[in-house]
């Protein structure tokens, strides 16, 4: 995926293209990138996370079970709750540090973009484009 795009794509690119799709659809969602950032600093209960990132419980289960689908976030029972932790810190590190760069360098364009920007995805505008 990592190649540049000739003007026709390889069908064989189209599976990476979709998985790749489905992984930004993942961080889509600010409070999952907020439990995803909170647990770079280590193993945490859905109770530690609603108090530490001010979401309600059934927001945090319900995002850390989209995570744990997506094969980013596990878990292991600890006494009656269950232990959260990121499956690859590393490399989850690494996508939001590139992200943070690419945002540094395109500015207020994303926010500001039409289709998928915070006015688009807050419901303003005819145009929105679903995901």
């Amino acid at each position: 995926m990592t190649q540049p795009l000739n003007d026709q794509l390889d069908s064989d690119e189209e599976p990476a293209l979709e998985a790749a799709a489905c992984l930004f659809r993942g961080f889509g969602d600010p409070s999952r990138l907020r439990i995803l950032r909170h647990l770079t600093l280590g193993e945490h209960r859905v109770v530690d996370l609603t108090e530490h990132l001010g979401l309600a419980q059934s927001t945090v289960s319900q995002h850390l079970a989209c995570l744990r689908d997506c094969g980013l976030v596990i878990s292991r029972p600890h006494g009656r709750a269950s232990v959260h932790r990121l499956t690859h810190p590393e490399a989850l590190l690494d996508v939001l540090a590139a992200a943070e760069r690419l945002l540094g360098l395109t500015g207020d364009a994303v926010t500001l973009c039409p289709t998928s920007g915070t006015a688009a995805t807050a419901g303003a505008g005819p145009d929105r484009v679903t995901a």
